[in-house]
């Protein structure tokens, strides 16, 4: 499959809004770990946020049962309000903390209520349209990087203060 970006869908990440945007997308999302589908969508959201390539949240149904282990601990983000994590679980392997969603979330973000962000780094593949997703680097930002989005990223090392 040819996934160079036709150049007119291409997006640099420095013309996403801060505060972050929520989007609807019709990609077809897929995550993939410990050998297995976990999750498989055509309903996805992405967080799209200046310097970070899209964070793709997926309709939490449409994980597979038993792939998403609730963990202790939260975060907050100033925009969405705050996360939990989940272990993510196939047979005896396990992505600890590499799920995340925000079930109370606020204001515009309420849309994320039901979905859940998964580490591209942290699963054996992530695909959009059957292109494998590249991990933004850092291990923090869980953004997507595909053919259709350009950086500069943040996340690297150097751009904390970005």
């Amino acid at each position: 499959m040819d996934h160079d970006a036709d150049p007119a869908r291409v997006e640099s990440v420095w013309d996403y809004p801060r505060p972050p945007a929520v989007r609807a997308v019709n990609e077809h999302v897929e995550v993939w770990f410990g050998g297995a589908l976990v999750a498989s969508t055509r309903a996805g959201l992405q967080v799209l946020e200046t310097s970070h390539p899209p964070t793709y949240y997926l309709p939490k149904a449409e994980f597979r049962s038993g792939t998403l282990v609730p963990v202790p601990g939260t975060t907050f983000c100033e925009f969405k309000g705050h996360a939990e994590y989940f272990d993510v679980v196939v047979g005896e392997r396990s992505a600890p903390r590499a799920g995340w969603h925000y079930p109370d979330a606020v204001g515009a973000y309420a849309v994320l209520r039901d979905h859940v962000a998964v580490m591209p780094g942290a699963m054996d593949r992530c695909t959009v349209d059957g292109e494998v997703v590249r991990a933004q680097e850092g291990g923090f930002y869980g953004g997507w990087i595909t053919s259709r989005v350009r950086g500069p990223f943040k996340g690297a090392p150097g751009t904390r203060g970005w």
